[in-house]
């Protein structure tokens, strides 16, 4: 029988995307054939599966920890936010239409039966199932219909593991005010918890788990140390920008604007691995510094709203002088529509139908089409004279003279464009960087030696590390009963 486990946090960026994925490549090195599944993610940074459908990068690299290839069934339910009230719904990998947030909640019970397949999917044949829960397990208020926490664990019987972060401060309330809040069924899935994020001194702790224990009676199955090697991890959220920015100052000063309804930003994670890049996210109110070789426009859920959200931090008149300085740029996929002429949404695929100017640093116009390029494609740099892998995830189409000079031939077509000068470049392909031959052209154009390592390699390598780590920290009798 397939064992199963199911992480859930006591609020939001806890840690459980890399516990899941720490755990199952710590299964994997047991020998165990382990699968993630996460039934509801909510998340702009997705990934294209081999079965042709689309799920949270998260749930991407938890397959990778479990050396398998990832499945449309790992995530059957994403929601891709647009605005602040309303998200693109994926469901089982594919698109089924938009939805305001109460909406959505009328939706999610419907959605039960897809999450139970998919669910099904992911177990059979396999030792060992480690579910990521979604948000807060005590949000009672959202119980109704609920697919992502207890909703599932209850439906599924999947048994509980809290995770706390006690870095952010509360842990001990936290854990103790969702047993208090938690109606009795499903505080009687919960077999225990998880601290995680700490630094120090542990012993220090000990009349904290004394308190938790007397307060809800559930036993702690370990104490997870800040992970180093998590940080060399992709991270999902684009509440964790803030803490990207590279510290100290590199050889190369890459600048990359962050936008309301960024996407796929984990493109950006194999510079920001290299010694010599100084990669820096830039939030709203801040300028574009003026000492940045390059700038890197990145995916965006919302074309046309991020672009209106860049004018309005004056970034577009920060790119055009960057540019007249001799700067360069690079846009990828939302960030490639930016820099042309113009948008045009005649349909209304993004709000209201419409057609605004672009940043027009390249001589292109796009049309936003219904039908959705979703493919794993190999592509071959004529400018760096390399071959390279990634993934395309987006809607529309580009055309203009500067499509003439291709940054990217993809399978035989072009992809892409550039601007006479070469200083301006776009393309829709996703993926760049982590091809080790391309980003070492990329880097040797500005001066810059890449590290001599594979991007990754590293990741591999930091997988290895975490799951050594919580082998080392977490209780044995739990990993005993977890691994069979």
């Amino acid at each position: 029988m397939t064992r199963t486990i199911m992480l859930q946090g006591t609020g939001s960026d806890v840690g459980k995307t890399v516990l899941v994925a720490g755990l199952c490549r710590l299964a994997r090195l047991k020998g165990l054939t382990v699968r993630p599944f996460k039934p509801q993610n909510m998340s702009n940074n997705a990934a294209v599966t081999e079965d042709g459908g689309e799920i949270g990068r998260a749930q991407w690299l938890q397959a990778l920890a479990s050396g398998i290839a990832p499945s449309v069934h790992m995530n059957p339910v994403l929601l891709k936010p647009q605005s602040e009230t309303g998200s693109q719904v994926v469901v089982q990998g594919k698109v089924v239409g938009q939805a305001a947030g109460r909406d959505y909640q009328r939706l999610k019970p419907r959605l039960m039966a897809s999450v139970l397949e998919s669910f099904e999917a992911v177990r059979a044949g396999a030792d060992l199932v480690i579910v990521e829960g979604a948000g807060s397990a005590a949000e009672i208020n959202l119980r109704a219909g609920d697919i992502a926490n207890m909703g599932f664990a209850t439906r599924a019987d999947v048994p509980v593991v809290l995770v706390g972060d006690i870095d952010r401060g509360g842990v001990i309330a936290s854990l103790v005010g969702t047993h208090a809040i938690l109606p009795p069924e499903d505080r009687a899935m919960v077999r225990g918890y998880l601290i995680n994020k700490f630094r120090g001194d542990q012993t220090l702790f000990a009349d904290g788990l004394s308190a938790i224990e007397h307060h809800t009676g559930w036993p702690c199955f370990g104490i997870v140390p800040w992970l180093k090697a998590a940080g060399r991890l992709p991270a999902e959220d684009s509440v964790a920008l803030e803490r990207l920015t590279r510290q100290g100052r590199g050889a190369l000063k890459i600048a990359v604007p962050v936008l309301s309804r960024i996407a796929n930003f984990d493109d950006l994670d194999p510079l920001s691995a290299e010694p010599q890049v100084e990669l820096c996210y830039i939030p709203a109110g801040e300028r574009l510094p003026a000492d940045a070789a390059l700038v890197i426009l990145p995916g965006s859920k919302s074309t046309i709203a991020d672009l209106e959200d860049l004018r309005a931090q004056g970034w577009d008149r920060d790119l055009a002088l960057h540019v007249r300085r001799g700067g360069r740029i690079i846009g990828i996929c939302g960030g490639y529509q930016m820099l042309g002429r113009t948008i045009a949404d005649p349909l209304g695929l993004e709000g209201a139908p419409r057609e605004v100017n672009g940043l027009s640093l390249l001589d292109v116009h796009t049309e936003m089409a219904p039908e959705k390029t979703l493919r794993n494609s190999r592509a071959y740099s004529p400018h760096y004279h390399t071959a390279l892998e990634g993934y395309e995830i987006h809607l529309g189409r580009t055309e203009g003279p500067d499509c003439s000079r291709p940054a990217l031939t993809i399978e035989g077509r072009a992809d892409g464009a550039c601007s006479a000068d070469g200083r301006v470049i776009g393309t829709y392909l996703h993926g760049l960087f982590a091809n080790d031959g391309y980003r070492a052209a990329l880097l040797a154009s500005f001066g810059v030696a890449v590290s001599s390592q594979s991007y990754r390699t590293q990741v591999e390598q930091a997988l290895d590390e975490v799951a050594r780590e919580l082998e080392a920290k977490l209780d044995p009798r739990w990993l005993e009963d977890l691994f069979g």
